[in-house]
Formats: C-alpha cells, sequence, structure tokens
C-alpha cells in the first residue's frame, strides 16, 4: 500500500512559500477568513502580521493598509503567489531602477493604429503606427528612428525618442 504522507497542520500550510501549492479549503475558507479582517481590533491585526510576515508589523502603518496587506498576504498564500514570469519582470525593473533607468513595460511595442505623441521644443509632433512603416505630417516614414532624425536632426533611436524603451534617469 502507498505511504501517504499527512498534511501539515493550518498554521504551517499558510506559511509556505509564494507560488507554492494551494491549500484544498482556499475558496470557502479564505472568504471568511478575509472577510474577518474587517472586525478584528488593530492589535489582532498586528498579531496577524506577525504570524503572517514572520517579522513585526510596522509601527505606522495605517488600518486600511494594514489591512490591504494581510488580505493580500493571505491570499498569495491560499492561491499562489506571481508566476515566475512576473517576479523575472519585477527583479529586471528593480536593476533597471537601481542602474537609474526608467523600467519598461515587456515587449512595449507599438501595434498599427497606435498615435504617438512626442513634444520636442515645444512642438507636439503625431506618429501613426502603420503595419510596416509610421506616418508622419502626412508621409510614410520606414521608421520611428527615421521619424526622429527628422524631428531633431540626430540620431535617436525612434522608440526610445517616443518613449517606448527606457531612459536613463536625468535624461530626456
Amino acid at each position: 500500500m502507498p505511504r501517504r504522507h499527512a498534511q501539515p497542520p493550518r498554521s504551517e500550510r499558510r506559511r509556505r512559500a509564494p507560488g507554492g501549492p494551494r491549500r484544498r479549503d482556499a475558496p470557502e475558507s479564505l472568504a471568511d477568513d478575509l472577510e474577518s479582517l474587517r472586525n478584528l481590533p488593530l492589535k489582532a491585526l498586528r498579531e496577524r502580521w506577525r504570524d503572517l510576515y514572520g517579522v513585526p508589523c510596522p509601527p505606522r502603518i495605517s488600518r486600511q493598509l494594514l489591512t490591504r496587506a494581510l488580505a493580500y498576504r493571505m491570499q498569495e498564500q491560499a492561491l499562489g503567489g506571481l508566476d515566475a514570469a512576473t517576479r523575472r519582470r519585477l527583479e529586471r525593473a528593480q536593476e533597471a531602477l537601481a542602474e537609474g533607468r526608467t523600467p519598461t513595460a515587456p515587449g512595449a511595442k507599438a501595434r498599427p493604429g497606435t498615435r504617438l505623441l512626442r513634444e520636442w521644443q515645444g512642438v507636439v509632433h503625431e506618429v501613426i503606427v502603420l503595419e510596416d512603416s509610421v506616418q508622419y505630417q502626412g508621409k510614410t516614414w520606414p521608421s520611428l528612428s527615421a521619424v526622429a532624425r527628422e524631428i531633431t536632426a540626430a540620431h535617436w533611436s525612434g522608440p526610445r525618442f517616443f518613449g517606448l524603451k527606457g531612459v536613463r534617469r536625468g535624461q530626456v
């Protein structure tokens, strides 16, 4: 007969790492647990913080933020945390900020029909993205970079000029 492992007590299941297996009783008990947060006194909420996060509750956190943080953590533990791709994306954004760059959305690409606006030296320039080119001032251009060169008279990355790629802080 196959050996079955006993399920850990509920208190230990709540402390598992984000993204791990889901609790079997998650949907029903989670709703009840979340609802109970509304009526808990502040002292009990702070104790709940220590149970869920394993560290003391910040001393000056508002009740509203405390309740939301607890609710998030409870849902994370019951339903699973962020998936691996989202965690990697957040790590890359953190690295970009540490390097002084502005993080960009993944795959920030302009789809056909998108209007891009950029103010340059007091003039607003509008570009419409087409399937294989862009339209600027009624003419078709091969790329955003070509339009950026036309506007600035200097070599620019078109996606960077129109805000589709991150730039270092302090630069335009």
